[in-house]
């Protein structure tokens, strides 16, 4: 019988005091890492639960995860596989990263380059744009205001910006009267470099009726992770938004890429506001699993604090072990 060795941590670091999840403020960002071993290899993973968002909160995700840590290493000692069917999200994600890790099939290397989130400001997005390899990407988040300032502001990014593509994010919030008032004040040489915008509308049904209106890509996000949804090859939908935390294993997630690659649709993998050990976990599954596609990762400067895994460039200080954010979980 092989030596037991997995553990569990639980971190907990103040995030910015603006930050807002649909109706809560979000002070801390809070979730687990994972560590698992097998002679002498090791593997590690993040849990993290994103309020307001995840069906599970982060003590039912704690529970399962201790669950299956006992009942992975009483299979382990009959030389059996366990899977992750039944498990919350967050947990059947995090834990098979660490697996992946363990088992040396997560590729090292990340694709840390991220699509910047733009407020507006033309400006702003210069140096980042200058940065980057390939397509020159940024995201704005719309809805929040009126969809006519949506649409003046991303038409004049286009316009300033001449080989600057856009991806938007509407979360469902518009009406298909709004969805068209948007679209109004793109002009239509500029939908071209729009390319996607995540859901506009508040059903499936809306949304594809507004792209088949204004000849303006969509993307599926929150559809992603409803029972029903199927990756199919339809008019003007171009991609699907993965956040792993969110949809689970990490298998799945490479099955619903792979899916959506077949059918010629690009595959982001996103951000649930995971903390850098998570983020640079998501990066590394992006270059993997989605080369020639920038995720989007634009995240962590939301935090206060890293956490243990740096992201490259990152100035913001690291919470280790011994920094009192993170407390092990004995069970």
């Amino acid at each position: 019988m092989t030596t037991r060795c997995y553990h569990l941590y639980r971190y907990s670091i103040p995030v910015d005091s603006q930050l807002i999840l649909r109706n809560r403020f979000l002070k801390r960002r809070e979730g687990l890492l994972v560590q698992i071993k097998c002679k002498e290899n090791e593997g590690w993973g993040e849990i993290a639960p994103l309020p307001e968002y995840s069906r599970e909160t982060l003590e039912q995700a704690q529970e399962q995860a201790i669950q299956w840590l006992k009942d992975w290493d009483a299979a382990r000692s009959r030389n059996e596989k366990l899977s992750f069917d039944g498990l919350y999200p967050s947990v059947a994600f995090g834990l098979s990263c660490a697996l992946a890790e363990m088992k040396g099939s997560l590729q090292t290397e990340g694709n840390y380059q991220v699509a910047p989130l733009c407020y507006g400001d033309p400006d702003e997005l210069y140096e980042p744009l200058d940065q980057m390899q390939g397509e020159k990407v940024a995201k704005i988040k719309v809805g929040m205001y009126e969809a006519n300032r949506d649409g003046m502001i991303a038409d004049m990014l286009l316009e300033a910006i001449p080989d600057l593509y856009l991806r938007l994010d509407a979360n469902r919030s518009w009406t298909p009267a709004k969805a068209a008032m948007f679209a109004k004040y793109v002009k239509p040489e500029h939908r071209p470099r729009i390319q996607f915008l995540e859901e506009p509308c508040k059903t499936r049904e809306e949304s594809r009726r507004f792209a088949e209106q204004t000849g303006i890509n969509i993307a599926w996000d929150e559809s992603v992770r409803e029972p029903d949804f199927e990756v199919v090859a339809e008019p003007h939908v171009t991609a699907i938004v993965i956040k792993p935390t969110l949809v689970g294993s990490l298998e799945k997630c490479v099955s619903l890429i792979e899916k959506a690659q077949n059918l010629g649709m690009k595959a982001v993998i996103s951000s649930s506001i995971e903390s850098s050990f998570g983020l640079t976990q998501l990066a590394r599954i992006a270059r993997q699993y989605t080369p020639d596609v920038t995720p989007g990762l634009d995240t962590l400067d939301l935090m206060e604090y890293q956490v243990v895994r740096r992201w490259p460039g990152s100035g913001l200080p690291v919470a280790d072990f011994n920094s009192g954010f993170i407390t092990e979980i004995n069970f």
